[in-house]
């Protein structure tokens, strides 16, 4: 099968497409002919040598990525959900090696869920890591309520374009940052206010916020504390709680945590009946072929991405 490995960290021209062996699935495995990977700003990350590259920089060949959509071709001797056929999707052994930019992929029977057959196995695949960030945020972390206000940043973005569908899915009232350009597209997803956050400071826009949802982090986690109202939540995505915040954390009575996602088939299904009804939809910004990973990093390094960038597999 086609792979694309990954020799060191550094730029994308440290790429290389090989021919490697088929993955045998474990006993609790199933190996999915791949159709469709997401691609995240993980990968990138990790790829220059951050995120999770030191704990795979050991384990040759590095394969990165971790968002899947396709079918099952066969199936460990102990998997009972799964047989060979399904179309199937998920985010694969994270955080780990998920060895997903390859044309197949073994990963672990309680990592995935059926694909719904109403949408493709792109927008399946892009709705991975992303749309299981903003699940585990919003309802396993914030156990967000009717009527509760969201600063949600970066809204137009990956996570932030599921974050805002979910929120409003659970009654939550929005405010997202986006730039004007992103204006009609953030009304489409359901936000009530739009911040420019080029024209305007967030931070003199809102006051008293009960949730803010944060995937930039620096600057944008030291405002949003400040914007917080007593008692409020502030969960970042990106490492963005960090000891100096502990003043006005104390002061504010504030739960901020810093969260990372996890693989967990039982969540995606809940991904996958979201998705089933239109109720969350999948917005793909580029779409690139298997010997397009370069271009696919390069576009997600722009941060100006809009919804989800897809590789197209078979």
């Amino acid at each position: 099968m086609k792979a694309v490995i990954l020799n060191d960290s550094g730029g994308t021209e440290i790429f290389s497409l090989r021919e490697i062996p088929v993955p045998r699935p474990k006993s609790k495995e199933v190996l999915v002919q791949v159709h469709a990977i997401g691609i995240n700003p993980v990968d990138v990350k990790t790829r220059k040598g951050g995120a999770l590259y030191n704990s795979l920089k050991e384990q040759k060949p590095i394969i990165l990525g971790w968002d899947i959509s396709g079918i099952v071709q066969s199936v460990g001797n102990e998997v009972k959900g799964f047989k060979a056929g399904d179309a199937v999707f998920g985010m694969v052994n994270f955080p780990g090696h998920g060895k997903a930019y390859a044309e197949y992929v073994a990963a672990p029977e309680d990592h995935l869920a059926m694909k719904p057959g109403t949408i493709s196995h792109g927008e399946a695949a892009a709705a991975s890591l992303a749309a299981l960030t903003a699940w585990q945020v919003l309802v396993q972390e914030i156990n967000i309520q009717p009527g509760q206000h969201l600063l949600m940043h970066a809204a137009a973005g990956g996570v932030g374009h599921y974050a805002v569908q979910i929120a409003r899915h659970l009654g939550a009232r929005i405010t997202g940052t986006a730039s004007a350009s992103n204006a009609s597209f953030l009304k489409e997803l359901g936000v009530n206010d739009h911040i420019d956050y080029t024209q305007q400071d967030f931070e003199e826009e809102v006051q008293d916020i009960e949730v803010v949802f944060d995937p930039i982090s620096g600057e944008t986690t030291k405002k949003s504390l400040e914007v917080l109202k007593p008692g409020g939540i502030l969960i970042s995505i990106v490492g963005g709680v960090k000891d100096d915040h502990h003043a006005i954390i104390e002061e504010k009575k504030a739960l901020a945590k810093n969260y990372l996602v996890h693989s967990s088939g039982a969540d995606m299904a809940q991904i996958a009946a979201l998705l089933m009804d239109g109720i969350v939809k999948t917005h793909i910004s580029h779409q690139f072929s298997f010997e397009q990973f370069a271009e696919a990093h390069q576009q997600i390094e722009t941060g100006k991405t809009r919804g989800k960038i897809i590789v197209n597999v078979f």
